[in-house]
């Protein structure tokens, strides 16, 4: 388990990492790489437990080895944390403030949303009774 964790971490981390690289923040800039990382996490972890909890019949590994693994090394919170302190030090905690309230309801939002559009899909195998446990 701690391998399909570790591997699907290193592959999150390593994705992030591309796109911030690409991507870079301008001095007293809003971090828009890592306010579209995080929100592009947020709506695959609701479309991912959406599917993997009620559309699929997964095999164990697959919801560590995505959710845990690629999915929680892509998503950060250390980066948002220290951008935001970058932000209040450079003189522009009104946008550090814009930045913590706009990435917590733009999160909520699209965990909300990645599970909405992930319920609309077909189902791949016939759902489960209530109650049922894969």
């Amino acid at each position: 388990m701690l391998a399909v964790i570790a591997l699907g971490g290193a592959l999150g981390s390593a994705a992030r990492y591309g796109i911030g690289a690409g991507w870079p923040t301008q001095p007293g800039g809003l971090p828009w790489a890592t306010l579209c990382i995080n929100l592009t996490g947020c709506a695959l972890i609701g479309a991912l437990m959406r599917i993997v909890t009620a559309r699929i019949a997964p095999h164990r590994l697959l919801r560590p080895f995505l959710g845990t693994g690629v999915l929680g090394g892509f998503t950060t919170f250390s980066t948002y944390a220290v951008e935001t302190r970058g932000l209040v030090a450079g003189g522009h905690p009104g946008l550090a403030a814009g930045y913590v309230l706009g990435t917590l309801a733009g999160a909520l939002a699209a965990v909300t949303l990645g599970g909405a559009v992930a319920g609309r899909i077909r189902p791949l195998v016939p759902s489960r009774p209530a109650g049922e446990r894969p």
